[in-house]
């Protein structure tokens, strides 16, 4: 479809939705991982893309970024817009619409919706990665990839088999000790693990992951905003005993340095990864906006701080109590997933499912648009049962919001 002709449809759903955007469930397989089941797919649909393509362990919200997955189709992992029985995806929607969907002055440095955020959800752990820098990933023609991780209550009601993220390196450990895991990656498990420590996952916490630092995350269903990329490297060869391939290591690496363990080391951050103070450089807890639980909602921080320093995206998770109303005003545009509860956005219908069938449209995704977000919204609760409503925005938005280490000061 032209940007002539998907343009009227785009701005029939943003006067209909009057700027918010419903949008339909976006699955993603994996096909080194293991799906933890708690994404409330139908258990006959986590192979619907077929064996050969994994398991969906991943819903993606709002993106605009195409999934690097071998096999896939050109649009996995982009969002479709519903409207009216037709539909469109998001990249889209803002290349004819930008500057009304996410702002001038995104469209101005970015000319696209740059971050994006999901659902992965794995039965175990996932092997010892990281994810480039900018510089490492224009090597190949991509951008690198900073995140965040926050472990939405709601959907952890069970750890499964390793709720346990390792991150970065000890202290003390040595590049000369990083390449011998390398060396070895032929022989079975590397050992990587061995120079690494894992920290146990609490629901309801969450941690800032910059590019280039070494991370397994744990078996926690995890809430991820991110860069709009898809870049990683993998440096761990074995998990729970499934063999990992030297392929997913220099997926993102250039052609002349897939075997050039020298180079493969210079990947990492080497300070960041063996900082004895990680915890308190990248722990975070969610921290209120204001103190609004008299009026029957509270809307909390949990994911800010930047990145290096950098604020390239943040998060909110809104709790409104059974009928109350929050009304609120954010400073740009976001993707909203609800976790809990069943309400209205604006016009739009809230409701959280506990079953979808695979290509089923639900009412739990929307995208609130910059020039709604800015002259504000109404979220009110219809249910019986606290609603809850997870939203991420892009770079710029929480410029004045709390630093890493400020929950310490709400204890």
């Amino acid at each position: 479809m032209t940007d002539a002709q998907h343009a009227p449809l785009v701005t029939a759903a943003l006067e209909a939705g009057e700027g918010i955007l419903r949008l339909a469930p976006n699955w993603v397989p994996r096909s080194f991982l293991h799906p933890g089941r708690r994404l409330k797919l139908a258990s006959r649909d986590l192979y619907a893309l077929g064996a050969h393509r994994g398991g969906i362990d991943e819903r993606w919200f709002s993106s605009t970024t195409p999934a690097a997955n071998e096999g896939a189709p050109p649009d996995e992992g982009l969002s479709y817009v519903v409207h009216n029985g037709g539909r469109f995806t998001l990249k889209d929607a803002i290349a004819s619409h930008g500057e009304r969907i996410i702002g001038k002055r995104l469209m101005d440095a970015y000319g696209r919706w740059p971050c994006y955020s999901k659902f992965f959800d794995n039965m175990g752990p996932i092997p010892h990665h990281l994810h480039q820098s900018n510089a490492q990933a224009a090597l190949v023609g991509q951008q690198g990839k900073p995140e965040s991780y926050y472990f939405p209550p709601q959907l952890n009601a069970t750890g499964n088999a390793f709720p346990y993220t390792f991150f970065g390196l000890e202290p003390g450990t040595t590049r000369a000790q990083l390449r011998d895991c390398l060396a070895r990656w032929d022989e079975g498990d590397n050992g990587i693990l061995d120079l690494s420590k894992a920290y146990r996952l609490r629901p309801g916490t969450g941690w800032i992951v910059p590019p280039c630092i070494l991370h397994a995350p744990g078996s926690l269903l995890t809430y991820e905003p991110q860069w709009g990329s898809d870049v990683f490297a993998m440096y761990q060869s074995l998990v729970e005993g499934r063999c990992v391939p030297w392929e997913l290591l220099v997926k993102d690496v250039p052609p002349e340095h897939h075997q050039d363990l020298d180079f493969l080391v210079a990947q990492l951050d080497w300070d960041a990864n063996v900082n004895p103070q990680f915890k308190a450089s990248h722990y975070i807890e969610p921290i209120p906006v204001a103190a609004t639980g008299s009026e029957g909602y509270v809307d909390r921080w949990v994911v800010y701080g930047g990145v290096n320093g950098e604020d390239i995206f943040s998060a909110r998770e809104l709790t409104v109590d059974p009928g109350a109303s929050a009304r609120l005003v954010d400073p740009g545009a976001s993707g909203g997933i609800v976790t809990q509860g069943r309400g209205r956005v604006g016009n739009t219908t809230l409701d959280c499912p506990a079953y979808i069938r695979f290509g089923e449209l639900t009412e739990d995704e929307v995208f609130i648009t910059e020039e709604r977000a800015r002259a504000g919204y109404e979220v009110r609760n219809t249910g019986h049962e606290a609603l809850v409503l997870l939203r991420y925005f892009g770079p710029g938005c929480c410029g004045d919001g709390p630093r890493i280490g400020d929950h310490l000061r709400h204890s």
